[in-house]
């Protein structure tokens, strides 16, 4: 399985612009992403991991006022998304070694962080609390109960995995964060298993 999960880099790099077709402009995640704006203050700096071309979750946050730095592994991607929002910062970097040295007031890991192996999973929310300012907001997805699944795309193996949900409470909160808000396989959300956190004042 970890061979699988290896496969993912490549298979966003090989296949990005397929990629980019494909993926749904609808904005089923607005109500996610407008719980995750009144979560931070105003004119706020978001780090949005796993970022692909910037549409339309990017889009729709610089619409409503952020700058965002934008982390990818997919150079094919990030070109795109250089392109359509110069005016903000694309960054080539794989969320499992970020350390960029800066605080955010969002992190963002949507349809992302379920690309990571449980291991490489429970290693990034120290890298959230590094990033995170006071009271900085949190939202990702994962799956509703600990699993590895192999899906397809473009006709390669896409492996995802996820940890259980008390695991979930558990490094949240070892790690400074509060949950504001969890629903699994949200129906309003297309099925998507959200997470959205706080980051607690020290």
């Amino acid at each position: 399985m970890t061979d699988a999960a290896a496969q993912v880099v490549g298979i966003y790099q090989r296949h990005a612009a397929a990629f980019d077709r494909l993926r749904s402009r609808a904005l089923f995640e607005k109500g996610w992403l407008e719980r995750f704006l009144a979560a931070m203050g105003r004119d706020p700096h978001v780090l949005d991991l796993g970022c692909g071309a910037g549409e339309p979750l990017a889009r729709h946050l610089i619409e409503r006022g952020c700058r965002v730095t934008g982390v990818d592994t997919s150079a094919a991607l990030l070109q795109l998304a250089r392109a359509r929002f110069p005016g903000h910062r694309w960054l080539e970097g794989d969320m499992r070694r970020l350390a960029l040295g800066e605080r955010f007031d969002g992190i963002l890991a949507w349809d992302s962080f379920f690309f990571l192996t449980p291991a490489d999973q429970r290693s990034m929310f120290p890298a959230f609390a590094a990033h995170a300012t006071p009271d900085a907001a949190l939202l990702y997805t994962s799956g509703p109960e600990a699993c590895v699944r192999i899906g397809r795309f473009e006709g390669e193996a896409l492996y995802h995995a996820s940890l259980d949900p008390g695991e979930y409470r558990r490094l949240l909160r070892d790690h400074g964060f509060e949950v504001l808000d969890y629903r699994a396989e949200d129906p309003e959300c297309a099925g998507h298993t959200v997470w959205l956190a706080r980051r607690r004042r020290a």
